[in-house]
């Protein structure tokens, strides 16, 4: 264990109080090419700092903590001059072995580069995490080390991603477009919604950065906490008599796409990817191999769902893909997206509604049925019951909204007759 270097002018709060506040840091010398220093501040308590010699008569400075003048020290917010020497020491080390080629100090690009190769080989979701990440967290925090991030940063971070405007697609090479902002609750709601869903990919990337063992510890992003009811968003689904509708106005290879939807409540993704062989048409089940999450998963079906998906399958062989365009071509990323609309607008259904929307459709109609949300849950593929309480859950019959129905008091209530002026 390496001996730490005695000061009598930094050792202690009561010494340090002593010294005069100044903007140059009060340095001691821990080893050839290592300081800690000291920075009084004219109020409130001090800042330790590393000094690393990088050659050509160059320093690079390093605050790596707060001081204890005021309160205890912790080892991780709050260092004493014990805890501040050691830590020096660890990041004089990760630096050595940096610039020897060797596993040395962790940027959040890196942590970021390392979670999407742990997406593309355990998920489905590494595509779109890299595009959100390339744009909104590493332009901001991509150079800061792991180690150096602090709960500070990352929480002005994400303030900031809260009130910015939506980004527009925008053609490549060209300056962002942002949408113009939406200042009402739910603009703001949606804002908030989106920062937490970039916090959330952050915080996996540096959870995994820490499990690997390239930063000491987590406790920096366990401090920042997500907008609280953001992710409460009102579920849109379509009726039944929209349903029939939307069906009715489908080209007939898109028709297939949209009652497969509507059977099993699964993501598009998902659909494109059945083969004739994942329909088991004895125990009536659907098998998704392949999803959001990375677990594989059988999808019941209903009688209706049942013979709609046997008349797919008859004559086909196992490893033909079952739903295709009309000229036997797969569907493809966003070929959906202008077939939905133009069907909700000869269906008549406003807004238009997206594709993912008769996912939520499937899920609200067996809710509203009865369905328990554990059985939709293991239907859809979550883990939990989380997301269908969340989204779904004001949609079950529960006790309190069948007792209050029966026996709220009555009161006659009557339309209110036109009153005409004399």
């Amino acid at each position: 264990m390496p001996r730490t270097i005695r000061d009598t002018a930094l050792e202690t709060r009561t010494a340090r109080g002593r010294l005069r506040a100044r903007g140059k840091p009060y340095y001691r010398s821990m080893e050839p090419g290592l300081h800690l220093g000291y920075r009084k501040p004219l109020s409130g308590p001090g800042k330790w700092v590393a000094r690393h010699y990088v050659g050509d008569q160059r320093y690079e400075l390093e605050v790596i903590g707060t001081a204890d003048d005021y309160s205890d020290a912790d080892g991780v917010r709050i260092l004493s001059y014990r805890q501040a020497q050691a830590l020096a020491r660890e990041r004089a080390t990760a630096r050595a072995h940096h610039a020897a080629g060797e596993h040395g100090p962790t940027t959040v690009a890196d942590a970021m580069e390392a979670y999407f190769e742990f997406l593309e080989a355990h998920r489905r979701t590494a595509h779109d995490a890299r595009v959100r990440a390339e744009a909104l967290i590493i332009p901001e925090l991509g150079d800061v080390e792991v180690q150096a991030l602090t709960a500070e940063r990352i929480r002005k971070w994400h303030l900031g991603l809260a009130k910015m405007a939506a980004r527009v697609r925008t053609r490549a090479g060209a300056k962002q477009q942002h949408a113009e902002q939406d200042d009402g609750a739910d603009g703001r709601r949606r804002r908030q919604a989106t920062a937490n869903r970039l916090l959330t990919t952050l915080k996996a990337a540096l959870n995994l950065a820490w499990r690997e063992g390239r930063t000491p510890n987590d406790a920096a992003w366990r401090r920042v906490k997500p907008f609280e009811n953001a992710n409460a968003a009102r579920v849109r689904y379509l009726s039944i008599t929209e349903c029939q509708r939307l069906i009715n106005s489908c080209e007939c290879d898109f028709r297939r796409l949209v009652e497969a939807a509507l059977a099993t409540g699964c993501r598009y993704g998902e659909l494109c990817r059945l083969t004739v062989a994942d329909f088991n048409a004895d125990g009536g089940t659907i098998a998704i191999r392949q999803s959001k999450t990375g677990r594989a998963r059988h999808v019941v079906l209903n009688d209706e769902g049942i013979a709609l998906f046997r008349q797919w399958c008859a004559g086909q062989p196992g490893d033909a893909l079952l739903l295709t365009h009309d000229d036997g071509q797969p569907w493809g990323k966003s070929h959906q997206d202008l077939r939905m609309r133009a069907a909700c607008q000869r269906a008549g259904i406003e807004p238009p509604a997206n594709f993912h929307c008769l996912r939520h459709t499937y899920c609200s109609h067996m809710v509203m049925s009865g369905a328990p949300l554990l059985v939709v849950a293991k239907n859809l593929g979550h883990s939990s019951t989380r997301m269908c309480e969340q989204h779904y859950g004001h949609l079950a019959p529960s006790y309190v909204s069948d007792a209050v129905r029966e026996h709220a008091p009555r009161f006659g209530f009557r339309s209110p007759r036109k009153i005409i002026s004399l």
